[in-house]
């Protein structure tokens, strides 16, 4: 059989070698601490789980539910409201997604024609470039670089690279980065764009997991974020919807309204008791944010702190709900390291070249585990970091 070219875009690659290595150890009766994929395991709120099985009990709510419920819409835009001060129309300028990821993916068919340029930022969350590509984009990394705290250089962008852009998909707090952007980077960033005619998506899925007393915000609350582009935001994180797949994609009209005519030709709406629960979510008190806040802040803690005291130094994470940490001194890159902590402390990270040129010397760590795991991560870690000292 033939297949389309642009499926040589994408492979398993170093992914299913790590997931063989795992394989083996498991059958071999071993037990490995997976870190290497982003799957919150914090889940909802009681009563949001109570909505969904109720909701789901009813059989008149099995029907296609074909668009967004009025509720959702409208409380998805009370939520940006009260959280950002950003007002936006229910009935123009949000639609719900089946998660970031499906938008993410999908929104650049709207946008790009065959060789039209993207801009990427470098390392990212693949899907980043994945979606740009399905569409027939070329691609230009942006590097994220630890010396600039791994916040893009806007001025560093050629001109004309900058002249040629199409659209762009910035995203802070950031995947794999955990860096947070300046309040003057937003201001920067709506200039360019307005300056080079491009598209911006800001994806916003780490909005709530900011830590250390720091509060994020939205790219819609910068005066002219409308004019240029849209954000996503996710109840993954925030609410433990992870699998149940709730995202939205809000601001620029022109730009949510081609989002809801792709969606309306290749799916239909949210399954009703899931858009009711998501309506559940976004009402909660923000006692739920908090707590899981602080989940992550005492894993973020035990794992770290222990890691730095085995002598694998690095820095706390300022948001997200993971660990971008430096390949230690004698590892060689960063999948040979990842294979020799899986081999040797039976461990399971990701590296950092998996999302991008600038990933590599880097791995990427989950806080998917509670604290008391982490601090045993630590202790199994130990005595290979030291093994290279």
């Amino acid at each position: 059989m033939d297949f389309a070219k642009r499926m040589n875009n994408f492979g398993e690659g170093v992914f299913a070698r790590l997931a063989a290595m795992k394989r083996k150890k498991i059958s071999a009766g071993e037990q490995v601490i997976d870190l290497s994929i982003g799957a919150p395991n914090i889940p909802p709120p009681a009563h949001v789980m109570q909505v969904l099985a109720q909701e789901a009990l009813k059989p008149e709510n099995y029907v296609y539910a074909i668009t967004d419920t009025n509720e959702l819409l409208t409380e998805a835009a009370d939520w940006y409201r009260r959280r950002y001060g950003v007002e936006i129309d229910p009935a123009t300028e949000v639609c719900s997604l089946w998660g970031s990821q499906e938008g993410l993916s999908h929104i650049a068919l709207t946008l790009i024609d065959d060789g039209d340029l993207t801009l990427v930022p470098d390392p990212c969350y693949p899907v980043f470039a994945d979606g740009p590509r399905l569409a027939g984009s070329e691609i230009f990394f942006m590097p994220q670089l630890r010396e600039h705290n791994y916040i893009i250089q806007l001025d560093d962008i050629p001109r004309d690279v900058a002249a040629r852009a199409k659209f762009m998909v910035v995203s802070y707090p950031n995947n794999p980065t955990t860096a947070v952007a300046p309040e003057d980077f937003y201001e920067r960033l709506i200039h360019f764009a307005k300056r080079n005619d491009i598209v911006v998506l800001h994806d916003n899925a780490y909005s709530e997991l900011i830590f250390d007393g720091n509060r994020g915000f939205s790219f819609l609350s910068f005066a002219g974020a409308k004019d240029v582009g849209v954000e996503f935001n996710s109840l993954s994180k925030t609410y433990g919807f992870a699998g149940a797949r709730v995202g939205f994609c809000l601001g620029n009209r022109a730009i949510v309204e081609h989002v809801k005519l792709l969606k309306s030709n290749i799916d239909y709406g949210l399954f009703l008791p899931i858009q009711r629960a998501a309506i559940a979510a976004l009402q909660s008190p923000r006692e739920v944010i908090d707590r899981t806040r602080a989940a992550y802040i005492e894993r973020r803690d035990a794992l770290v702190d222990g890691l730095c005291a085995a002598g694998w130094l690095m820095d706390k994470p300022r948001a997200t709900m993971f660990v971008w940490a430096p390949v230690p001194k004698n590892f060689g890159t960063s999948e040979e390291f990842v294979e020799t902590l899986l081999e040797r402390s039976n461990v399971m990270v990701t590296p950092g070249a998996a999302f991008g040129p600038s990933g590599e010397g880097f791995v990427r760590m989950a806080l998917v585990q509670t604290a008391d795991v982490m601090r045993q991560v630590a202790e199994q870690v130990k005595w290979t970091i030291g093994c290279a000292k």
